[in-house]
């Protein structure tokens, strides 16, 4: 396999529908790598790292990139759950011929990372190997997510379901009627009273979530489901997005006067018999809170782990390390809420 790849990096501000094109090609090119999510979260604060080999992109890592107290950060944007790095898939017949194609591009990434005091990735799924980001000294933890990989057969997907899941389906039936399409700004108004009522602030910002819903591109999908009883109370609410390849469980939230009404579970069921025909798999965007980790499994999803890497100044490994598990527990805590 050549092994001579130029390294570049493509602005917020360049045209990217070369970039777009490679993301939607390539296995790991999810949602959260497409331009039009980049410039949802974090407008004019990304750039994308890209290798070439006779011109084409081969490779890539969007990199979102914050200077604040005089350091430059390397890190994840609130709301996505992955960015990369996307590989174009080798044409090696070959289980090695694959892999040294795939290593030859990750060391070329990694190799070609801008200097940062702080890096941390959340890469995507099916890129398992994150043996050159060892190589260069990150560190890797192990996060899990759970994934319906097949929606293919809504009744299978139905009947995997474990039993305390399709009871809530038709509890909340009998209670509720789901509607489509809450606007951005009445479903954080509504996410933030119903974590009000715990004692909770919400983490992200109203033009945030507007971005993200403006921010779809032919193919892909973002759209709001909410149930509402007959007295006019709504009892849940949700937002997903997707691609061709996967839909993502982005947002949920619950009134906890109607927790026990099953509407969140019906407000899933209907966004994955929405999204099954626009897409192949339905991905909960794990959590590693065990009573969110225990809702999802019991929707009969599969458990796929993905990995974190981070590079950090020793000096300041304690407390990068401190800060990105309360950004986590307050990411699970305050943004996934489930019945």
């Amino acid at each position: 396999m050549p092994t001579e790849v130029e390294g570049a990096f493509l602005s917020h501000s360049d045209p990217l529908g070369e970039w777009d094109g490679f993301v939607e090609r390539a296995p790991q090119g999810a949602v959260f790598c497409r331009s039009s999510w980049l410039h949802a979260v974090a407008p004019g604060g990304f750039e994308i790292l890209v290798l070439r080999r006779s011109g084409a992109i081969v490779a890539g890592l969007p990199l979102v990139t914050t200077r604040r107290w005089g350091f430059h950060f390397i890190h994840m944007p609130k709301l996505t759950q992955t960015l990369g790095p996307v590989i174009a898939p080798s044409a090696s017949e070959s289980r090695e011929g694959r892999l040294s194609h795939e290593m030859a591009l990750l060391e070329s990434l990694v190799g070609a990372l801008p200097h940062a005091d702080y890096v941390t990735v959340n890469l995507d799924p099916r890129c398992a190997n994150w043996l050159p980001f060892h190589w260069a000294g990150f560190r890797q933890t192990s996060l899990c997510t759970y994934v319906l990989p097949d929606l293919a057969d809504l009744d299978a997907v139905f009947s995997g379901f474990a039993h305390m899941k399709r009871k809530n389906v038709k509890r909340a039936q009998k209670v509720v009627e789901v509607r489509e399409d809450l606007d951005a700004a009445q479903f954080h108004a509504f996410h933030s009273s119903t974590l009000a009522q715990r004692g909770r602030t919400i983490s992200y910002r109203l033009d945030l979530l507007r971005r993200i819903m403006a921010s779809g591109r032919e193919g892909d999908g973002r759209k709001t489901w909410y149930a509402v009883d007959a007295a006019g109370h709504m009892h849940a609410a949700i937002v997903v997005v997707w691609d061709p390849k996967s839909a993502y469980y982005l947002l949920s939230a619950i009134d906890p006067r109607y927790v026990n009404s099953g509407a969140s579970t019906l407000l899933v069921w209907h966004a994955i018999r929405h999204v099954a025909g626009h897409t192949r798999e339905f991905n909960f965007e794990g959590s590693m809170v065990r009573g969110v980790e225990h809702s999802f499994r019991k929707f009969g999803a599969v458990q796929v782990p993905y990995s974190q890497v981070s590079r950090v100044p020793s000096w300041l490994a304690g407390q990068a390390v401190a800060w990105r598990r309360r950004l986590r527990r307050r990411r699970s805590a305050m943004d996934r809420e489930v019945d």
